[in-house]
């Protein structure tokens, strides 16, 4: 019987930076995931929770928690950008191999500033910038498996030039499951009009891993109409929990469960920056939510 295993992350904490005041502290955040309910977990940005490994097992392990994956970014369609993606890759490989961690979610960084709106780069990829990001993250996930055996997730992110489902598709038809696959962020891919259950279908040998979340469609309308960027409108609540938004979560669910694999599925409710106090609540209802979706194959451990 297949297996979706329900975690939660640092960002469902409101963590997006490794270190900011604003943000949960890290031991509140081991704490209070488990407190949830929760067994799995995630990194968050590296350097947010310990890098040595003997501290980091040590405090997982105190808390009956464990690592899903760690999480980094790539920028591989520019020129000259192994070496610094790689250079992070690493860090991030080492350490959530080195706690038991058996994926990176690797996602692409954004064309404009999350919190300005300035604009980095053109919004679309030429031909050429295409073939190198694809070609770059093959390279990019053989390397990581065969020196830390961690495996890539690819993972669409709004404001970035992997964010429709048609440029999913784009980035899924250059790339070679053997070394990338996707890590269906359903917030993201609603976030950008697209259709989750449409890519499941289509696509359903690439399914490697599953970030959880809803957007609520006010919110995303009034993003698409005034173009905002996607800093401003998670301050706006464009993440909201289940089952307020967008997509319907125990469809999506029953067609994962069809696919009949092993997958994670951790719940990722952008909330940078939030009250200390908010997270937990919402974090335990969540889980709640999920566990009465009368889908099977969800487990939280």
């Amino acid at each position: 019987m297949s297996s979706i295993r329900v975690g939660s992350a640092p960002d469902s904490w409101g963590v997006w930076f490794p270190d900011d005041p604003q943000q949960t502290p890290y031991r509140r955040f081991l704490d209070e995931v488990a407190a949830s309910g929760y067994e799995w977990i995630e990194l968050g940005p590296y350097g947010y929770l310990p890098t040595d490994p003997a501290t980091l097992r040590e405090e997982l392990d105190s808390r009956g928690l464990k690592l899903s994956a760690g999480t980094v970014f790539e920028h591989l369609h520019k020129d000259d950008a192994w070496e610094a993606v790689w250079t992070q890759i690493e860090d991030v490989a080492r350490l959530t191999a080195a706690v038991g961690g058996t994926h990176v979610v690797v996602i692409p960084e954004m064309w404009r500033d999350p919190s300005t709106g300035a604009v980095l780069e053109d919004r679309v990829l030429t031909h050429e910038q295409w073939r190198k990001k694809t070609e770059g993250m093959n390279a990019l996930g053989k390397a990581m498996f065969e020196t830390y055996g961690v495996r890539a997730q690819y993972h669409p992110h709004a404001d970035s030039h992997v964010d429709t489902e048609d440029n999913v598709y784009r980035f899924l038809d250059g790339t070679d499951s053997r070394y990338v696959n996707l890590c269906l962020d359903t917030g993201h891919i609603s976030y950008c009009g697209g259709d989750n259950i449409a890519i499941i279908r289509r696509a359903p040998e690439r399914i490697g891993y599953l970030h959880l979340k809803q957007v609520d469609p006010e919110v995303r309308a009034k993003v698409e109409a005034e173009d905002l960027p996607f800093g401003e409108a998670v301050k706006l609540g464009a993440m909201i929990e289940p089952p307020l938004g967008i997509p319907d979560m125990p469809p999506l669910l029953a067609e994962i469960e069809r696919l009949g694999i092993d997958v994670f599925a951790i719940v990722e409710q952008d909330m940078y920056p939030c009250e200390v106090d908010a997270p937990l609540p919402i974090a335990q209802r969540t889980r709640t939510y999920l566990g009465s979706c009368g889908i099977p194959s969800v487990t939280f451990r």
